[in-house]
């Protein structure tokens, strides 16, 4: 039976739709501050972003963006009513005192444990591992939003990471193009497969061991 992956806005919708009223969440650099464009309009949500916003908005229409309005990855975006800007400490403090409740992290790589390696020195990866790690052990809840395979088809699932490390044992939840996976502490919780795809197929691509909980097909 054949199945179609999930785009990167078909995997940022299944997130936002997993985001509880009243949160407050950091949207990492890359794919996932296209969460911020899938929110629920009818749940309040506070959107942080470490270079000092707080009430973020989603990405402006064409032509409209401020050159001052952007976010930690240097992209336009929108301010809520009621939103504010602070400083860069301020900001950081918010990050290493346990005041965000989610932090949506993309990844090279995430170990059956839960450590994320999501940095890297090599290629045309950004140099640094900057604000991660701080979201990483700052944050109640890491979320992981990254396609499942590499460009060579190597699963981003691993035993253990051969990137360096922004966390151990950080990481809760993982959405990629093919499935939702909660790291539990009986192992990788494979759930919400894209229609189409067997346990057995993500298995297989996965290349690290997975348990079955359960059979909804992603949104």
């Amino acid at each position: 039976m054949s199945y179609t992956k999930l785009t990167r806005d078909e995997i940022a919708k299944r997130i936002a739709l997993d985001i509880p009223e009243g949160s407050y969440v950091n949207l990492g650099i890359g794919m996932p501050t296209l969460v911020g464009n899938h929110l629920p309009k009818d749940r309040e949500i506070f959107l942080h972003s470490e270079n000092g916003i707080l009430g973020m908005g989603p990405a402006p229409a064409p032509g409209e963006e401020d050159g001052d309005l952007i976010n930690a990855g240097k992209e336009p975006v929108t301010l809520l009513t009621g939103g504010a800007y602070f400083h860069h400490t301020d900001s950081f403090a918010m990050m290493r005192g346990g005041h965000l409740d989610i932090a949506v992290l993309g990844a090279f790589q995430v170990s059956v444990s839960g450590d994320l390696a999501n940095w890297s020195t090599g290629g045309d990866a950004i140099p640094a591992v900057g604000g991660a790690m701080d979201l990483a052990v700052g944050a109640k809840n890491v979320w992981v939003m990254m396609e499942h395979l590499t460009k060579e088809g190597q699963s981003k699932l691993v035993e253990r990471c051969t990137y360096p490390l922004t966390g151990i044992g950080v990481v809760k939840r993982i959405y990629t193009d093919l499935a939702v996976i909660d790291v539990t502490l009986r192992g990788l919780a494979a759930r919400d497969l894209v229609p189409g795809l067997g346990f057995d197929e993500l298995q297989r691509l996965s290349g690290v061991p997975l348990l079955f909980a359960g059979t909804k097909a992603a949104a």
